[in-house]
């Protein structure tokens, strides 16, 4: 699940969140654009795009509410609170700190909205959070 603690991570930031929207893509498919939709007030095309391998743009927020309704998972607020301290932990434990990090992701962030975004004071995109995530894990010793 996105939201634990990563100490390896595939080749790429890309292959990483290829696998995270496989596991959001099966819960998807198990219950249904149309349910899930209901279910998170994402849009039904969204979650059909989901399904069929794309890569819809979601935030962190719309990734954790469709990983929650997959059974014993967590509410959906817990797993934003969760991933974002593993972001955090993950930095202690490869001693980077956010100018690092703006140095090694291929983002348009600078560190300033890095920690905005990993504090959570301000928006992240399910692509920032994988591409962070990466990073960091990649960085860990």
């Amino acid at each position: 699940m996105f939201y634990e603690q990563r100490m390896m991570v595939p080749d790429s930031p890309a292959a990483l969140r290829a696998e995270y929207e496989d596991d959001l893509a099966t819960i998807v498919d198990q219950r249904g654009p149309e349910a899930v939709a209901t279910d998170t007030d994402l849009d039904e095309d969204t979650l059909e795009a989901l399904a069929n391998g794309d890569s819809p743009n979601l935030t962190l927020e719309e990734a954790a509410a469709i990983q929650s309704l997959a059974e014993d998972e967590p509410e959906s607020e817990t797993m934003v609170t969760m991933a974002l301290e593993h972001l955090l932990l993950g930095m202690s434990t490869a001693v980077l700190d956010v100018e690092a990090l703006e140095s090694y992701i291929d983002l348009d962030l600078e560190a300033k909205e890095i920690q905005q975004k990993i504090e959570g004071r301000a928006p992240m995109s399910f692509a920032e959070f994988v591409h962070l995530q990466y990073v960091i894990a990649d960085g860990a010793p």
